[in-house]
């Protein structure tokens, strides 16, 4: 047991909690999953694709961004947006390491691999 962190959170987990709340709305979801790799899109573009409001849309952009799960960057009166890579690959692995320090030895790891019909997403270069 460990009980310390009944009164709080290591510092080093307040990104997990960001980044993995920002995932708990399906619209959220599904903006991250417009973008292609590389791609940057305005607020418009983004608005144009959902059946929401522009300031709905606004609102989750902020979500995604401050959870760092999209960069963004203004050029004139629009402001763009791509995805953080880098950022989610970090946290991710941060992740797979920390439940890697916890799995006992004697489990075995390819049992514990999504198979291909499980509905995992796989990224391709």
């Amino acid at each position: 047991m460990n009980p310390q962190y009944a009164e709080g959170l290591p510092p080093s987990w307040n990104k997990f909690a960001r980044f993995f709340s920002a995932l708990g709305d399906r619209y959220r979801q599904k903006i991250l999953l417009t973008f292609e790799p590389g791609e940057e899109l305005c607020v418009n573009q983004i608005a144009n694709l959902f059946e929401v409001s522009r300031p709905a849309i606004s609102h989750h952009l902020k979500v995604l961004k401050e959870a760092e799960w999209l960069l963004c960057e203004k050029r004139g009166k629009e402001v763009y947006y791509r995805v953080n890579y880098a950022y989610c690959a970090a946290v991710l692995g941060d992740v797979h390491e920390f439940v890697k320090t916890k799995t006992p030895c004697n489990v075995s790891t390819a049992a514990s691999q999504p198979t291909s019909g499980s509905g995992a997403i796989y990224a391709h270069d």
